[in-house]
């Protein structure tokens, strides 16, 4: 099973993508130079990513005391992304890229997730590369940006630390100038940082020349101490090794090392790692290198990007592009369950028919497709899989309506794209994971044994929910500030959209009551906002924002799928298109009712969990 008409029905049918070849920044393409990416992506995924999700799985990441180990199909698959042109697909042609929508190239990537999340391919380089093309000087977007573009350098993101977690306010990273001169540097203003930094992902390999690191830290004041609250952050590039001005390698190692490797469930294919900065053991002095102007020589060379204090906003420009990446991740792990699942189905045998003729052992087995509850769990998974790709796509189609729209229209999809960025993340990360424990028991006992690839689906999956911003954290953000921003205006444009889709379909005979429970579901997410922040009080408000971000979420996919579903009706019939309806038709019978238990509890602002002491555990 194909995912390409899945894909090419949602990009041009419903998004009708094919369109944005009209506007000014994309005029040199056309459908066919769409397809062409899709036909290269799919066929690198197929040839290299694919083949080896199990070897990446089974051989982790190990470190031999000097350097970190990874199988030749990891570097492999490196480079045949990095030479795919990938890393730089939506730049300008002038540095390289192809000023491609950001819309294609998130359904290209789709193909490499489903291969082999676990191998990884550019989604943190992307995202380092297009913070610093937005907040850095011009010589670090042409010295680490267009090295990571091009492959010949990889990035990070290094936020949390062992003691703070997410509580990016707790950073304790410290940078102090390096010494008279540091701020002539023309890399940047020169700093020395020490401090450790925790759960980064591909921190230390060999896969690329140089590791380019964005590190947040603090800055201490003149009383020697760290800046409290979030508001002292800043925002350094600390490459792995130095580099000149003009990008070449100096043959100096600065102070990052390796303190461990972590030992993940799932992901095994791509580092995860503890770093140490500035703790000694690549000590880095010489010419033009203070000793830090708090006397201390030890410390790792790092580059303020932007200005100091500002750097927890810089991070959000890649955080957020990271977290609709998650999406994406967790959204085509559950798509791979989901063909796998039903390709046994289709081929095992197993049972008998309801009814009389079923007592009859002599009669032959029926493949297990046949039995309803099957067919429920694959079509739950059908509808979860196809929903969160349909709201990943929009998602990418709301970036290019931001970059290349007229103002008002791109101001309207920034709005749209704040407000939906929190379910873009854990929606997938939740459902799509439901989706993997699906296919495992699709699969029954041979589902929890590596004899099949569910089992390793459903643990990659597992972590989505924790990457790029825990469930509650995104909860919190949704409820705390999304739904609030702008005097709730996003909410409002977001409410606009599902309302058009509801007057469309509402004539529709086969999608008419969808229409009226949607509206019903958007009046109920409406008055629970309400509801939830009647005292004003945050504890109150916020004591149950998972179950108000699970039910916005489940309205939001109902709205997509509604959509979808009228997109499907006006193509010729087919068999998918009437796969698409049937996805529809259980999405609005089978989850959207479930919005009125979550929502209970909103609107009582019910403080059961809040309010439950330590000592009742």
């Amino acid at each position: 099973m194909s995912l390409r008409p899945t894909v090419d029905f949602l990009l041009y049918d419903w998004l009708g993508a094919q369109s944005l070849s009209e506007r000014e920044r994309f005029a040199d393409h056309t459908r066919e130079t769409f397809d062409a990416v899709l036909d290269t992506c799919e066929r690198i995924a197929r040839d290299k990513f694919a083949p080896f999700n199990r070897l990446v799985d089974t051989q982790e990441p190990h470190f031999d005391g000097e350097k970190v180990i990874l199988p030749q199909a990891t570097k492999d698959a490196w480079d045949a992304y990095a030479a795919s042109g990938m890393l730089s697909a939506a730049q300008d042609h002038e540095v390289g890229g192809m000023q491609l929508p950001y819309t294609v190239e998130s359904a290209g990537n789709a193909f490499f997730a489903m291969a082999s999340v676990s191998i990884g391919a550019g989604m943190l380089t992307v995202g380092n590369a297009n913070l610093l093309m937005a907040y850095g000087s011009a010589i670090q977007r042409e010295v680490f940006a267009l090295n990571e573009f091009s492959g010949r350098f990889s990035g990070t993101m290094c936020l949390s630390e062992p003691q703070a977690g997410s509580s990016l306010s707790d950073v304790a990273t410290r940078a102090v100038p390096d010494g008279e001169g540091s701020e002539a540097d023309p890399l940047g203003a020169r700093y020395r940082l020490r401090g450790n930094k925790m759960w980064i992902s591909a921190g230390e390999h060999e896969l690329t020349e140089n590791i380019v690191h964005l590190v947040l830290a603090k800055i201490p004041g003149p009383d020697g101490k760290l800046p409290p609250g979030v508001k002292g952050i800043s925002l350094f590039i600390v490459p792995k090794k130095l580099v000149d001005t003009e990008g070449r390698l100096t043959g100096v190692r600065n102070d990052v090392a390796l303190a461990g490797l972590n030992h993940k469930c799932g992901w095994r294919g791509t580092t995860n790692t503890l770093l140490n900065f500035g703790e000694g053991k690549f000590p880095v002095e010489g010419e033009g290198v203070g000793k830090g102007l708090d006397g201390q020589g030890a410390g790792a060379i790092g580059y303020l990007v932007g200005e100091p204090g500002k750097g927890l906003g810089y991070m959000f420009h890649m955080m957020n592009e990271a977290r609709i990446g998650v999406g994406m991740a967790a959204t085509m792990l559950g798509m791979a369950g989901y063909h796998a699942s039903l390709d046994y189905a289709r081929n095992r045998p197993q049972g008998r028919p309801m009814g009389a003729a079923g007592k009859d052992p002599a009669q032959p087995q029926v493949r297990i497709i046949e039995h309803a509850d099957v067919k429920r769990m694959l079509l739950a998974q059908k509808a979860y899989c196809e929903g969160a790709l349909a709201l990943e796509l929009y998602c990418a189609r709301l970036v290019d309506e931001q970059h290349t729209a007229s103002p008002d229209a791109a101001d309207e999809a920034r709005l749209l794209l704040e407000v939906l960025t929190p379910i873009a993340k854990s929606w997938p990360s939740e459902w799509c994971l439901e989706a993997n424990s699906l296919a495992i028991q699709v699969h029954g006992g041979y589902g929890y044994t590596r004899d099949f690839p569910v089992e390793q689906y459903w643990r990659d999956n597992r972590l989505n929910m924790i990457h790029e911003g825990t469930h509650g954290i995104q909860a919190m953000d949704l409820l705390a500030r999304k739904v609030l921003m702008d005097n709730g205006r996003g909410l409002q444009l977001l409410a606009g959209r599902i309302q058009g889709t509801i007057e469309q379909t509402i004539q529709q005979p086969t999608l008419a009551l969808h229409a009226n429970a949607l509206a019903q579901a958007l009046q109920q997410v409406g008055n629970a906002t309400k509801a939830a922040w009647a005292t004003g009080q945050p504890t109150e408000a916020l004591a149950n924002a998972v179950p108000y971000m699970q039910a916005f979420g489940h309205t939001v996919l109902a709205w997509i799928w509604l959509d979808v579903a009228l997109a499907a009706l006006k193509s010729p019939a087919t068999a998918a298109h009437q796969g698409r309806l049937a996805a529809c038709r259980f999405f609005f019978h089978y989850e959207l009712p479930k919005i009125g238990a979550w929502l209970q509890v909103v609107n009582t602002r019910d403080m059961t969990c809040a309010e439950l002491s330590e000592d009742a555990f």
